[in-house]
């Protein structure tokens, strides 16, 4: 189980009819531009190896152009790779007709990032990406679940004044991590089942605190977990991460985690209103900068679809659209 929050940082997915061979694919954030020609077998790899796979998912390889942009760093613990994946996947359902509903999108999103790539990725990013807003997310056998949690409005924008994201200024190989926790996983090491057992009852604390309205103890609950996080895996924190969140709650912040598997990206700071400004000035004394952001509750949309329903057969002919997680 994890209480996950989506927030309005999105990714854009662009498609458009070309003239030319094969697919184009250009990211502003990776800076970077890739033709897939039909004939060419799939190769899962470089920066650009998710939206190709989603492509071949889709069977999509000739007569399109994608752009790819984020408001957000890739790498950096909000979930971004997965956004790549839950756009695309409802731009290009839309476009050939298939009414994706969102844990169909996170579904499929999972099995491209996790079987088709290889990815050593949880289930939440996906779900977050395509569902949006606050949510319990409950992991087993049988599949996933996802419960809104029922705030009031006032609670939700309490929340949201309470919780800071300051830019580390470096990304993170979370592949890494990823592969070191589900070893020692494996391993049945004590320390990280241990961890794991903590961190799933505390998921259930901060529902029951978000739905009491007890605010201060979620920032109790996000210092005593960022403890047990640590233990998941040796690249979780290091000596400048210990350094600037030590600083954070010596200027009155509560408590806080990285964001993501760690090791970089955001720092997320619980604080109360009246220590905001005092914990804001030190994080950007050490070089670190807010970003802002509100809750989004919409997930996954299609801004622009250009082509009735009727026009699908006719794919690519006279399209365009547009998706944004």
């Amino acid at each position: 189980m994890v209480v996950s929050a989506a927030i309005d940082k999105y990714f854009y997915a662009f498609v458009h009819p070309n003239e030319g061979e094969g697919v184009h694919i250009s990211s502003s954030d990776y800076r970077c531009f890739n033709r897939w020609l039909s004939h060419e077998k799939p190769i899962w790899d470089g920066d650009l190896r998710l939206p190709r796979a989603v492509l071949h998912e889709f069977g999509v390889n000739q007569g399109f152009s994608v752009f790819l942009a984020s408001e957000i760093p890739p790498g950096t613990g909000l979930g971004s790779s997965s956004s790549v994946a839950v756009a695309l996947i409802k731009a290009f359902s839309t476009l050939v007709g298939q009414r994706l509903g969102p844990k169909q999108v996170a579904d499929m999103a999972y099995r491209i990032e996790s079987e088709k790539l290889g990815r050593p990725c949880g289930k939440q990013d996906q779900y977050a990406a395509a569902f949006g807003g606050l949510n319990c997310i409950y992991f087993d056998d049988a599949g996933v679940e996802v419960a809104p949690l029922e705030l009031d409005s006032d609670v939700r924008q309490r929340l949201r004044e309470r919780l800071l994201l300051f830019f580390l200024g470096s990304a993170r190989s979370a592949g890494n991590i990823g592969n070191d926790q589900r070893r020692a996983t494996r391993e049945k090491n004590a320390e990280v089942i241990e961890a794991l057992h903590y961190l799933k009852e505390a998921a259930q604390e901060v529902k029951q605190s978000l739905e009491q309205a007890d605010l201060p103890r979620v920032g109790r609950i996000l210092r005593d977990t960022w403890e047990q996080k640590k233990r998941l895996a040796g690249g979780v924190t290091n000596a400048r991460i210990d350094s600037v969140y030590e600083r954070a709650i010596a200027q009155g912040a509560i408590g806080g985690k990285v964001t993501g598997a760690g090791g970089g990206g955001f720092l997320l700071i619980y604080c109360e209103p009246d220590r905001r400004a005092a914990v804001c000035a030190e994080m950007e004394r050490l070089g670190l900068y807010r970003m802002d952001f509100q809750f989004d509750m919409g997930g996954a949309k299609v801004l622009v679809n250009s082509v009735s329903h009727g026009q699908y057969a006719d794919l690519p002919t006279g399209l365009r659209a547009s998706a944004y997680v």
